[in-house]
């Protein structure tokens, strides 16, 4: 039982360390400036 734990230790702390990594070297970039979602106008909402 205690070497089960022992994996399932080293296994958790090896996943952290891995997303840890990969958290600070990634290349998140820049979050979008333009576009997506707006408000519409009555014109927009009432004019089909």
């Amino acid at each position: 039982m205690l070497m089960l734990a022992r994996r399932v230790v080293a296994a958790l702390s090896f996943a952290g360390l891995t997303a840890a990594l990969f958290r600070l070297r990634g290349q998140g970039g820049v979050a979008q400036q333009q576009g997506g979602w707006r408000e519409l106008t009555d014109v927009e909402l009432i004019g089909r």
